[in-house]
């Protein structure tokens, strides 16, 4: 089996050392490569000292679904593709080799792995990780929609793994999304028949400690993405039911100790709602605000 590991970077090179660092840690053979979206930080001179395959693209060309799709395009000759982004790194020296496993499995397409907190991760970031990225793993299929819902397709672009007859099957990553890729692919691959595995022993850390304003933005993104896409929501459900479960959970990680972070937690989540609700009304406001109020600017650049 020949197996892929793909990064895409962009000035992040105090993060993409300490990931290529957990990278040379792995018990299992891979090929790694990256693709820099030309980093002025010392990101793609770093890529060019450790890393044998680099590629170098132009900032504006790059896409997350698109740019994900132009390397497993350039590379066809593997069985699977592992992909990270920069800013996460793996947890141990197994954590390829565990990703890869679930594949033993004919009918897998795709493996989610888990994802801890950062070290630095704040309470609420702690809680994110632990309520979507549990420690037991799960198979899932179609069959699984009506009790899992818009989490069948859950995957992460920070960490996983796809088949390659698999992801030629999803059509591949879209071309132009502003986020959420993984997901796209999760759901093609299950209506096409393949399962996908969330892996609870493939772990690496990953998370953010965002700030209000981000914590909108990338809501926004979200609700852009869903509406633009709402094949997802029509064929899986909505994300209402799972953002409730996450709200009450939040509230119980703190805990009556933690009681003066209640406010916070909410006026949080609120904005993560009015965000996504925006969103998924985008195509009712001009180009220009939708810009101004997402997370990922550049993806509105073709949208003009």
């Amino acid at each position: 089996m020949r197996v892929a590991c793909i990064v895409p970077t962009y000035n992040g090179v105090s993060d993409f050392s300490r990931l290529l660092d957990s990278l040379e840690q792995q018990n299992y053979n891979f090929d790694l490569y990256v693709v820099d979206s030309n980093s002025s930080d010392g990101t793609k001179e770093l890529a060019e000292i450790r890393v044998e395959n680099l590629l170098v693209i132009q900032s504006s060309e790059f896409n997350h679904g698109g740019t994900r799709q132009r390397m497993v395009s350039a590379l066809p000759d593997y069985d699977f593709y592992v992909f990270l982004t920069q800013d996460a790194y793996l947890e141990d020296s197994d954590a390829i080799k565990n990703i890869i496993a679930p594949f033993v499995d004919p009918s897998v397409g795709a493996v989610c792995g888990r994802q801890l907190p950062h070290y630095d991760a704040n309470l609420l970031s702690q809680h994110a990780r632990l309520f979507n990225y549990p420690s037991e793993s799960i198979l899932k299929s179609l069959a699984d929609v009506p009790r899992l819902g818009i989490k069948t397709p859950f995957m992460s672009n920070s960490f996983s793994a796809y088949r390659a007859q698999a992801l030629s099957d999803a059509g591949g990553f879209p071309d132009h999304v502003i986020l959420s890729e993984d997901m796209y692919v999760g759901a093609k691959m299950l209506q096409a028949g393949w399962k996908v595995y969330y892996a609870g022993n493939a772990v690496c850390r990953h998370s953010h400690n965002y700030t209000l304003k981000e914590e909108f933005s990338r809501y926004f993104d979200q609700g852009v993405f869903h509406s633009r896409e709402k094949w997802i929501s029509d064929a899986f459900g909505g994300a209402s039911g799972e953002g409730l479960r996450f709200v009450k959970s939040e509230l119980k990680f703190l805990g009556l100790k933690k009681i003066y972070f209640w406010p916070v937690a909410v006026l949080r989540n609120a904005v993560k709602l009015l965000g996504f609700k925006l969103g998924k009304n985008e195509s009712k406001f001009p180009v220009k605000l939708s810009k101004r109020l997402s997370m990922h600017k550049r993806y509105w650049d073709s949208q003009n």
